[in-house]
């Protein structure tokens, strides 16, 4: 090699590499049998990627219809050897043999080449196809003579690949190496010495073909060499090269060219024959050659996209041994054999129909086999889709979206995609690709109208479906789920969601409430249609709601005017003559259309011959002459009656009196008294008062039965106790001095004592912090008035009066009316003290005490008292009694005289002592009962007291 060819070598090798970088492709050179596993190259770094770009992209290995040698590592962005690659089975003798890969990305599409070129390696010796080789020369062989021997086979290349051969022993013959245009040698044993068979007819030669590996590896092969008789010429081909021409896929049989040697020689010496001579490939599988007339033909199926030159050796012999050899050149003739290869590098199965036209769909790779024009290849889609097909390398195309996608118009596209080659008659393939328009909400719902309207009765009844409304959504799923809101308004001034509600899945239009046509006769709102996109849509539409009257409101007489209070009539003169006009009937029908249409008719009257009422204008005419045998008064009775379904009415009363002059009215009418007019209720509340009234009557009897048995059952309770109840003393609030003047200087418990038999008598005690008064009465059910207590409150309110020292009491003999058979029911009723204490110890002095009294004003008030006990007895049922004692300003505990002794409460068996050691015990009453009466505060004076107070003025 000349040095101008190696720097033309080196200089186009730079420019393969520059190229190799701008196309965005890497090369790298492994040697071949390396183990699994080993690692290529760095592919993340040489292409500049970052791994989180490999894994996001779902980097992957494309290689067409290879077989995968090579893996990719996405977690270290390398490439490692994924199959034990043999560069013999994998490219034979072509050199360079390099694998031929893309680096596929995703999200965006991105692919990339990268070129690996596997180098050989001394792993194969040579070898040759014929242990043996066996020759047969004639003695008469010339010096010179030429005998081509078999060549070794070595399935290495380069350096590694046969480098030379050696022939021993080389007495008689040496070895000549010859170098083909194609870059292999044809070997050649040339005989240097003559033979003589006499001597030695059978010669054995070993011939070693030799490789340049290291260390270097050989192959042998036996030589038997037959020495003959003279045969002194050989055969000769008229041409040492032929060329011929075989179409591929060529039938079987087909002659490709013809041979043709010669030799000088007669007889069977000069008989040639013809053999190929082809050991390292496989031509004799596919020629043959006629040994008799030199033809070859085809044996075999030629395939140009497996060979396109063939190159077949042939030798030429005598039946003496000598032979001479040729060169067949066989060109292949491409057909058009071969449909072009869709293969799917990568694909989307759904695309958003909101994509921006360029988005790459599919990557498609194409491959031919064939060469020319029979290789060349266009690609076409169906038309009238928004897509199209870009070539983005050589076969390599991307469908893109041309256009702005609608899934509303089409869901899914069915793209097909063909390829043909230019070859005659062109193949072609197809592939059909199958793409999902994913929805995004982009279409708002839709009603069917922009506004509706609806009718319904009025006095319908809650939650009547009244309408429904209805909206469509062109998108898909939720996108299209539509839902139905009632949009915020006011209907005279009431929110519209008060009348209507909205059914947000069906849009039913229902009434919330019973509707009037009085009070309202149409009203308007809007419903919102949204569907469930993110974010959402919406549209709106009108409803006009109708409301219709029903007949529900009956006619109302405006005049004449009813009035219990006094009597309104019509006069008619008795000269009036026939069709005189006597009043008017004016009556209002508040329903709308048919309903409020009104008609008059005469329901009763006192002579229906002589008057008429007139049926669509209510005027009261006469209908004959008056006459003086007419009645002064007339009562007319006129219904009015509207058009409805069923029709409703109203009767009005009209009072006519028959006269020429007012005083005759007026004297008629002075006995016109009100007729009790006719009302068909008065049955119903008479049973309606009967009832209540029963009800009552019943209620107040068990009222009383129960209230019969309770106090029967605690009288046989207390009974069945006997005489061992314990005496209840009673304590009384203790009186103290609060006034500061020293004037009461002890602390008065006053108890009272009550017998064994006090269960028939009841005890209440109302004691609140400061307020305390005592009053006794009978009958238990006498209260204070609001101004009494006011005047009770006003006259306490005075300066504190200081209660006396001494203590009171009643003798025996003091006590009216028979023992131990009265009644007595004692009440503590609280009266404010102005100037109360936080303690029970208050005083109960109403006013400013005067000078101490004498003992007589002590007489005579207690005297008085005894009085008032007597009268009250005498009203009294027998065996009862009663006593009301008041305590006032002008009659307190303190104007009792100080006894030092019991004292007894007239009517009663109760004991009152001042023993602050030790309580009395009482006598046994039948009963003892408390009751509070208020009075007022000023006691009333019984006679007996008054003569007191006479008595005590004259003294």
């Amino acid at each position: 090699m000349s040095d101008r060819t190696m720097a033309r070598q080196v200089l186009l090798f730079i420019c393969f590499l520059s190229l190799s970088s701008a196309l965005g492709q890497v090369s790298y050179s492994i040697p071949e049998e390396m183990a699994k596993g080993s690692l290529v190259g760095n592919i993340a770094q040489d292409l500049g990627l970052d791994l989180k770009r490999l894994k996001s992209g779902k980097a992957r290995i494309y290689t067409g219809d290879s077989a995968e040698y090579i893996e990719l590592n996405k977690e270290r962005g390398v490439l490692l050897i994924k199959e034990r690659i043999d560069r013999e089975a994998l490219c034979g003798q072509t050199t360079p043999c390099a694998l031929h890969l893309q680096i596929i990305l995703e999200n965006p599409m991105e692919f990339y080449s990268v070129t690996i070129e596997v180098t050989d390696v001394n792993d194969h010796s040579p070898s040759f196809k014929r242990d043996e080789m066996r020759f047969r020369i004639s003695e008469s062989a010339v010096t010179g003579a030429v005998f081509v021997l078999e060549r070794a086979m070595d399935l290495d290349v380069g350096i590694n690949g046969l480098q030379t051969y050696l022939l021993k022993p080389t007495d008689n013959f040496l070895l000549k190496l010859q170098s083909q245009a194609d870059g292999s040698k044809l070997v050649e044993m040339v005989l240097q010495k003559p033979l003589d068979r006499e001597k030695q007819e059978h010669l054995s030669l070993v011939l070693t073909a030799i490789d340049g590996g290291d260390p270097q590896l050989s192959g042998t092969a036996q030589i038997h060499i037959t020495v003959l008789d003279a045969n002194d010429n050989a055969p000769v081909f008229t041409h040492k090269i032929y060329k011929g021409t075989v179409i591929e896929n060529a039938l079987k049989g087909t002659v490709v060219t013809t041979v043709s040697a010669s030799d000088l020689d007669e007889g069977s010496n000069g008989k040639v024959k013809y053999t190929i001579t082809n050991t390292l490939d496989n031509v004799p599988e596919l020629f043959e050659i006629n040994e008799t007339n030199g033809e070859v033909r085809v044996t075999g199926n030629i395939d140009y996209e497996k060979a396109r030159h063939y190159q077949i050796h042939a030798q030429a012999s005598d039946d003496g041994g000598l032979t001479d050899s040729c060169k067949i050149d066989v060109d292949v003739i491409d057909i058009n054999d071969n449909k072009p290869l869709i293969n799917i590098m990568s694909k989307l199965t759904s695309l958003s129909e909101n994509s921006n036209p360029g988005t790459v769909v599919t990557m498609i790779n194409v491959q031919d086999p064939d060469a020319g024009e029979n290789g060349k290849i266009h690609c076409s889609i169906n038309e009238n889709i928004p897509f199209t097909l870009k070539s983005t390398n050589n076969n390599f195309f991307s469908l893109v979206t041309d256009g702005d996608l609608d899934r509303e118009r089409e869901s899914e596209y069915n793209i097909s995609v063909t390829c043909a080659d230019e070859g005659v008659p062109s193949l072609s393939s197809s592939v059909t690709l199958s793409l999902q328009i994913s929805d995004v909400n982009d279409n708002a719902p839709v009603f069917e109208k922009s506004s509706y309207e609806a009718s319904v009765q009025e006095n319908n009844t809650p939650g009547l479906s009244i309408f429904t409304v209805r909206a469509r959504d062109a998108d898909f799923n939720q996108n299209a789920r539509v839902s139905y809101i009632l949009e915020d308004s006011s209907v005279n001034g009431v929110p519209v969601s008060s009348l209507v509600s909205v059914s947000a899945d069906s849009g039913v239009i229902h009434a919330v409430r019973s509707f009037d046509y009085e009070q309202i006769k149409d009203f308007q709102f809007r419903v919102k249609a949204q569907d469930g996109g993110s974010p959402p849509l919406s549209s709106n539409a009108s409803v006009k709601i109708i409301i219709q009257d029903q007949n529900d409101n009956a006619p109302q007489v405006l005049y004449p005017v009813q009035s219990g209070a006094s009597v309104v009539a019509e006069i008619v003169p008795r000269s009036a003559d026939v069709g005189y006009l006597v009043t008017k009937v004016v009556a209002v029908d508040v329903d709308s259309g048919q309903n409020a249409w009104l008609s008059y008719k005469l329901q009763k009257a006192t002579d229906r011959a002589l008057f008429e009422v007139g049926l669509q204008n209510g005027e009261i005419r006469t209908v004959r002459q008056v006459t003086d045998k007419d009645a002064v008064k007339q009562r007319l009775t006129v219904v009015v009656e509207d058009n409805g379904q069923p029709s409703r009415s109203a009767t009005v009363n009209v009072n006519v009196a028959v006269a020429d002059s007012f005083p005759e009215v007026l004297s008629e009418f002075t006995d016109f008294t009100h007729d009790k007019e006719y009302n068909d209720n008065l049955t119903f509340y008479l049973v309606l008062a009967l009832a209540v009234v029963s009800f009552l009557f019943i209620v107040s009897i068990i009222a009383i039965l129960s209230v019969k048995c309770y106090r029967w059952r605690r009288e046989r309770m207390f009974y069945k106790s006997g005489a061992n109840l314990p005496v209840i003393p009673y304590y009384p609030p203790l009186y103290a001095d609060v006034g500061g003047t020293g004037t009461l200087q002890h602390v008065y418990n006053y108890e009272v004592c009550r017998t064994t038999d006090s269960r028939k008598s009841d005890l209440k005690y109302v004691r609140p912090c400061s307020e305390s008064i005592i009053s006794l009465d009978t009958s238990g059910t006498q209260t204070l008035t609001h101004a009494q207590r006011e005047r009770l409150n006003f006259d306490d309110c005075g300066d504190q009066q200081k209660p006396p020292s001494a203590d009171w009491r009643f003798t025996q003999n003091q006590r009216p009316g028979p023992s131990g058979t009265a009644s007595v029911l004692l009440t503590l009723l609280p009266v404010p003290l102005c100037r109360a204490a936080a303690t029970p110890e208050v005083a109960m002095g109403t006013g400013p005490w005067p000078n101490p009294p004498t003992e007589a004003e002590q007489l005579q008030a207690l005297m008085a008292a005894a009085n008032e006990v007597s009268e009250a007895t005498n009203t009294l049922a027998p065996g009862t009694m009663g006593l009301t004692t008041r305590y006032s300003p002008q009659f307190t505990l303190q104007h009792v005289p100080d006894y030092r002794q019991n004292v007894y409460i007239p009517g009663s068996t109760a004991t009152l002592t001042s023993n602050q050691q030790q309580p009395q015990q009482a006598l046994p009453p039948p009963q003892a009962v408390a009751v509070a009466q208020p009075e007022p505060p000023k006691a009333a004076q019984t006679p007996a007291s008054k003569k007191k107070s006479t008595k005590k003025e004259k003294k």
